[in-house]
């Protein structure tokens, strides 16, 4: 990282503009959700909502599950965990070395991919609700 990078990262403007493209981005897609909403019918939207809602808890808690699992069985061999560790496992990640985080990462990558599709879902879910209520 060169000098002029550290020094943004460590003053937190690298750090503020990823947080502002997040909120953006977050925005636009509730926007985009509320947009095909309206285009789709309303129950439409709903149940597809909820496929995808359903299809996110189907990817997301076994592979989520089996994530703390094998961060579990990468670290626990040469430290003790802390306490309630599982609620922050993130934060662990600095303790693997680059061979146990190649491990670890498809698991985390998969769970994350699933609570997002969790998210989208219940916010289409939602968006058609709200459609239907404010139409009815």
């Amino acid at each position: 990282m060169t000098n002029r990078l550290r020094l943004q990262a460590d003053s937190g403007t690298i750090v503020l503009m990823l947080e502002l493209l997040l909120v953006l981005g977050s925005l636009v897609g509730l926007c985009v959700i509320a947009l095909i909403t309206v285009v789709l019918t309303p129950q439409i939207m709903i149940e597809l909502g909820l496929w995808v809602l359903a299809g996110g808890l189907l990817v997301g808690i076994p592979t989520g599950l089996w994530y703390h699992v094998v961060l579990y069985k990468q670290l626990a061999p040469r430290m003790t965990l802390p306490p309630r560790w599982w609620r922050a496992p993130v934060e662990l990640h600095p303790l693997l070395t680059l061979q146990e985080f190649r491990r670890v990462r498809p698991w985390f990558v998969a769970g994350a991919a699933g609570f997002v599709l969790c998210c989208i879902g219940g916010l289409a879910a939602i968006a058609g609700l709200v459609v239907i209520n404010f139409y009815s």
